[in-house]
């Protein structure tokens, strides 16, 4: 069974939290769980609607908010629009915002800046979102070739 592991974790989740453990609702995980980088709930709409027509916009929505309070899936706001990436280990990213390419990075001095910045404060982070905004290699090059 693909995507079993995932799957066990949602049933998990759902039964914790009294909720109901539904076909669309498993249907959806496979989809974005074989979708690529990061993904709007539009375009994961229109790839499960090729796979199952019955299913709703609404509820690929609400499913995607159910899969990131489960810890299967992550939220990002990085141009106004939600996109969702599967949870995974902790990384950062770059954005570019002229053709929305978003590439992830780990870097461990980063990492370790910001603990012995918090701790320095007396302050213990809990969780961090770090993203650097600016253009891609592909978007400068073409740029400097219109002028």
């Amino acid at each position: 069974m693909a995507h079993e592991v995932e799957q066990r974790a949602l049933a998990r989740y759902l039964e914790e939290h009294s909720l109901k453990h539904t076909k669309q609702r498993e249907a959806i995980l496979d989809v974005f769980l074989e979708a690529k980088g990061h993904i709007t709930s539009e375009d994961l709409y229109q790839a499960v609607r090729s796979r199952h027509a019955q299913i709703g916009y609404t509820t690929v929505y609400r499913t995607m908010k159910l899969l990131c309070e489960a810890g299967l899936a992550h939220e990002h706001n990085f141009d106004g629009t939600a996109r969702y990436e599967i949870a995974h280990e902790h990384h950062d990213h770059l954005v570019c915002t002229r053709c929305g390419k978003i590439i992830e990075f780990e870097c461990e001095m980063i990492e370790s800046a910001q603990n012995r910045i918090a701790a320095s404060y007396g302050f213990r982070v809990l969780r961090h979102r770090h993203e650097l905004y600016g253009h891609c290699a592909e978007c400068q090059t073409s740029r400097h070739s219109d002028s």
